[in-house]
């Protein structure tokens, strides 16, 4: 199963990604901050906290969105 190995914010609600596999890209998070359970990610200080969590992304306050859907919908360098 793939994972991410590396992640870093970048401005307008994205990330870079880097893949297990050598694969690396932007994920642009902005489309799911529009549900409730992401909304604290509108705050910028707080988006920029981004880490790895288990195989994909997280925040300190428990969102977290999984490879599989980072893989479905990012943009490859």
């Amino acid at each position: 199963m793939k994972k991410i190995i590396q992640v870093a914010p970048l401005e307008g609600k994205k990330v870079s990604v880097v893949f297990s596999d050598g694969v690396s890209g932007i994920f642009d998070v902005a489309p799911y901050i529009r549900s409730d359970f992401f909304n604290r990610l509108q705050d910028d200080n707080y988006f920029k906290q981004v880490r790895l969590f288990f195989t994909g992304i997280g925040w300190p306050e428990g969102q977290d969105i999984g490879p599989d859907t980072i893989e479905a919908e990012f943009r490859p360098n």
